[in-house]
């Protein structure tokens, strides 16, 4: 059953006033030990998201309110995006992979290893418009088998990676991480922002046409602890997730606004057919609200 608390919105500089939208906020789901990924589908009008350490996938219908399993066991996926063709792109930790859902329900393997070596444990994931793929790989599924398996890295590092889409090389293309965690592309794609959460900063990055990258200065830094997952809208406003609920950041990294909720934040996502409706995944649950501004649409949307 769906429940409603009140919306909290923080005003803590002037271009974050004219945010705003429904007076509550929904908890469209509870009973999550930890809730990830969220993802939404317009095809078919339903939200998917992880639930790690219970390796299992869910789905929310948008027109019932249903929820049910969608994939269980997952490899204890974390992240979740779509790509150009609105195939389900998603980080299996326990696996130590990303994967690719095809439409007709099969899986493929997109990067499992980084020069012969296995990868650590895929956490998030983003899809540019020229097809490449771009995701995280902390250690956070091999410290314990809480959200994983408990294993030794064999990189090394926790790095940030891109395929391919041609040739599906898999590359590194940043590092000097402590924990890579979130990471979204500026509305133009001229920006890749990435948050470090054991440092709890996020970084810019600038990328070039060959996709590379430069630069990777701190654009901010999260006090509140637990800088994870982000999104963008399409002023260029960056939405984080951190333990005292959703911070909005403006693209000069400024903090502007929050949104604050009962429990650890830990991802969100623009959905709903008008990209105006926020999920947040947080600790044991979903929480949803309508906003008066819209996700930042990939350009391939």
């Amino acid at each position: 059953m769906t429940e409603t608390i009140p919306a909290e919105f923080d005003v803590l500089d002037e271009r974050f006033a004219a945010v705003g939208g429904d007076e509550r906020v929904e908890r469209i789901h509870r009973g999550c030990r930890w809730a990830e990924g969220p993802v939404y589908v317009p095809a078919g009008r339903y939200l998917l998201w992880s639930d790690i350490p219970n390796d299992r996938m869910l789905r929310w219908d948008e027109l019932t309110g249903a929820v049910g399993p969608f994939r269980a066991p997952a490899g204890h996926t974390n992240g979740h995006t779509l790509d150009t063709l609105g195939r389900l792109v998603s980080c299996e930790q326990g696996n130590r992979r990303v994967t690719r859902t095809e439409h007709d329900g099969s899986i493929t393997v997109i990067a499992d290893r980084w020069e012969g070596r296995r990868l650590n444990s895929p956490n998030d994931v983003v899809v540019r418009s020229d097809g490449s793929i771009w995701f995280t790989d902390p250690s956070y599924g091999i410290t314990s088998d809480y959200e994983g398996h408990r294993a030794d890295s064999e990189i090394g590092a926790d790095n940030v990676y891109r395929v391919d889409p041609v040739t599906g090389e898999v590359r590194v293309v940043a590092g000097d991480f402590a924990r890579p965690n979130g990471l979204a592309f500026s509305p133009d794609e001229r920006l890749l922002y990435v948050a470090d959460t054991r440092r709890g900063h996020l970084r810019s990055f600038d990328v070039r046409d060959d996709g590379t990258l430069s630069g990777g200065a701190v654009l901010a830094e999260c006090a509140a602890g637990g800088l994870d997952g982000i999104r963008l809208d399409d002023t260029g406003r960056i939405w984080a997730a951190t333990h005292e609920g959703v911070h909005c950041l403006a693209p000069d990294g400024t903090l502007i606004g929050r949104l604050r909720l009962p429990e650890k934040t830990s991802n969100l996502v623009f959905g709903g057919l008008k990209r105006n409706w926020l999920f947040v995944t947080a600790s044991t649950s979903v929480y949803s609200i309508m906003l008066n501004v819209r996700g930042a649409g990939p350009a391939h949307a």
